[in-house]
C-alpha cells in the first residue's frame, strides 16, 4: 500500500505552534509542572512528548518526567495482529500520584489510548491520566476523548492521516489522503 496525499494540513511552523499551545494548556490545567509526567505512545507520540517536555521546561524552568510506551501487548486485537514488532517501554519514574499525560500523534478509534491507559496502570496508580494528541480525527469505537488537541480533523473512515516528524521522517507535516495499492 502506498499513501497518496490529498492535502497538507499542518507544516513545521504549525506543529511548533501547536506544541507551544498544548504545553501552555497542560501547565494551566495542572497549575504548573509539578508532578507532571509525559508518556509518549510509540513511535511518533514519543517525539511529541519530548518536544512538549522541552517547551514546558522553557516556559516554567525545571524538568518534567518523560517516558515512552509501547502498547502492542495491551491492544485488544493482539491475538489477531500478533505483536511481532514489540518496541521499548521506558518509564523510569514512579507513576504513583503523578499527573500522567499520554501523548500520541493521532486519535482515531480510541483503542490505542485504552491500551496505553491499561499499560500505565501496570506501573502504578497515577493521580490522573490525561490525553494530548496532535490530531483528533473522530470515529471513536470506545468512549475516549482528548484533553488537549492540536487540531480536530473530521475525516471519512477510508481517509488516512499521516504525521511526519523530523526525528524519523526528516520533515514536520501532517497530511490527509488515502492508501492505494501500487
Amino acid at each position: 500500500m502506498e499513501f497518496e496525499a490529498r492535502a497538507q494540513l499542518l507544516d513545521a511552523d504549525d506543529i511548533a505552534r501547536v506544541i507551544r499551545r498544548v504545553a501552555h494548556e497542560i501547565l494551566e490545567r495542572n497549575k504548573g509542572r509539578d508532578d507532571i509526567a509525559l508518556v509518549g505512545v510509540r513511535t511518533r507520540g514519543v517525539f511529541l512528548a519530548r518536544r512538549l517536555a522541552r517547551t514546558i521546561e522553557e516556559i516554567e524552568g525545571g524538568s518534567v518526567y518523560v517516558g515512552e510506551l509501547d502498547v502492542s501487548l495491551y491492544r485488544d486485537d493482539v491475538a489477531i495482529r500478533r505483536a511481532s514488532n514489540v518496541g521499548v517501554t521506558q518509564i523510569d519514574f514512579d507513576v504513583n500520584d503523578k499527573k500522567v499525560v499520554i501523548v500520541d500523534d493521532v486519535l482515531f478509534t480510541g483503542r490505542t489510548t485504552r491500551a496505553a491507559m491499561d499499560a500505565i496502570m501496570d506501573f502504578g496508580r497515577p493521580a490522573v491520566i490525561q490525553l494530548a494528541v496532535l490530531i483528533d480525527r473522530g470515529h471513536r469505537e470506545v468512549p475516549i476523548r482528548a484533553d488537549y488537541v492540536g487540531k480536530n480533523l473530521p475525516t471519512s473512515g477510508n481517509e488516512k492521516v499521516r504525521v511526519s516528524l523530523t526525528e524519523i521522517d526528516e520533515t514536520d507535516m501532517v497530511e490527509v489522503g488515502e492508501e492505494r495499492e501500487r
